[in-house]
């Protein structure tokens, strides 16, 4: 028996764990409930709830699987190009996340071959369930999307698992440092921790992770966004000569914001279009709500429109069209950042050389803030 296994079949859990697994496994009957609640608020998807249960409507592929789960959109982007590798090597990919946008968004990027699912709830019997089917050889867990039961059920099954661009936060590790036990526990079920920085290298250490190896951020090597060249023509089309700006990957409380430096620069920048691209698109039409009570003029591309003449903001509410925007704006504020989210992923933009804004939570993306010639908003 290798050593990892004698580890962890001598190693007791530390009481929080056996307590959450007691808790999830005694909730499970309401995650029914959970889930059509979640369906309500449009953030799951009607035909596949099933899913998040662990029940699967595909078969398991014969020979060696892969398992890569990233959490939403921007982990999925960045495995992108890993994933396209592995595949290459005619390997079976399975790919999970847990949002509606990363499910679209894996729909249309996704290599021929690889198998999306909805990532199941992390409750024993649900991930028993998936882990049972799919039987992975091994699972590669994208940044810092670490579940309990599902960590746990994965080394007793002894499934290796490889953290791939893992991230740990200063806010995060502080966080953790209060439960040493807990998360040494998890961490110490990893086969492989391969970090961004030195400094998130430091930080798996300090909580336990056994080996652990810088490799560089996954998403520095990603290429830039694609786009569709006939909506690419139609859009800069429509877009004549204004000026532009985008708002990307905006959060809720931040798009008032938004609005309003579109109603300041307006009156120096007659012409000025700005693009506001909404993190959840299924929140575009409150967003053009908002900015109808204010007086402005929204177009929403979710309804097959492009700008006209008339249109202050433009809310590309749609999934996966993100190339287009950074290539007609030269300027680029990126969201999630004047609340205490974090910020988002400032790399895409970058790639297409657009002038970067951020507001003053950016903890999520600091080490790349530190390497860029950025402006605070």
């Amino acid at each position: 028996m290798a050593g990892r296994e004698k580890r962890q079949l001598a190693e007791r859990l530390p009481l929080t764990l056996r307590a959450y697994a007691l808790l999830t496994a005694a909730a499970t009957p309401f995650a029914r409930q959970l889930l059509r609640r979640r369906l309500n608020r449009g953030k799951e998807h009607p035909q596949r709830m099933a899913e998040r249960r662990g029940e699967a409507a595909v078969a398991r592929p014969a020979g060696r699987l892969v398992w890569v789960h990233g959490a939403s959109v921007g982990e999925l982007v960045a495995a992108m190009p890993m994933i396209a590798r592995i595949r290459a090597q005619a390997f079976n990919i399975l790919v999970t996340t847990g949002t509606v946008t990363s499910a679209a968004l894996a729909e249309k990027r996704l290599p021929p071959g690889v198998i999306h699912q909805f990532v199941p709830l992390d409750a024993p019997a649900f991930v028993a369930r998936f882990l049972d089917h799919w039987r992975p050889n091994l699972a590669l867990l994208v940044e810092s999307d670490l579940w309990p039961n599902t960590i746990m059920g994965c080394a007793q099954r002894r499934i290796p698992l490889i953290v791939v661009n893992g991230r740990l936060s200063a806010r995060s590790f502080e966080r953790w440092r209060h439960f040493p036990d807990t998360i040494g526990a998890l961490l110490r079920r990893l086969d492989l921790c391969l970090v961004r920085t030195l400094a998130d290298a430091e930080r798996f250490g300090a909580l336990g992770a056994p080996r652990v190896t810088t490799t560089g951020n996954l998403k520095l090597d990603v290429p830039p966004l694609p786009a569709d060249a006939g909506k690419l023509a139609k859009l800069i089309a429509a877009i004549g000569g204004r000026p532009v700006v985008a708002a990307a990957s905006t959060h809720p409380g931040e798009e008032a914001a938004i609005i309003e430096a579109q109603r300041r620069l307006k009156s120096t920048f007659r012409d000025l279009l700005t693009i506001l691209v909404p993190r959840h698109p299924e929140r575009g039409s409150s967003v053009a709500s908002e900015i109808a009570a204010s007086g402005l003029t929204a177009t929403l591309r979710s309804r097959d429109r492009l700008p006209h003449v008339g249109t202050d903001i433009y809310v590309a509410d749609t999934v996966g069209e993100l190339g287009l925007v950074y290539r007609v704006a030269p300027i680029v504020f990126m969201g999630g950042s004047l609340i205490p989210h974090g910020g988002q992923n400032p790399i895409e933009p970058a790639k297409f050389g657009a002038a970067i804004l951020h507001g003053p939570h950016v903890s999520n993306f600091a080490e790349i803030w530190s390497g860029c010639s950025s402006s605070s908003s």
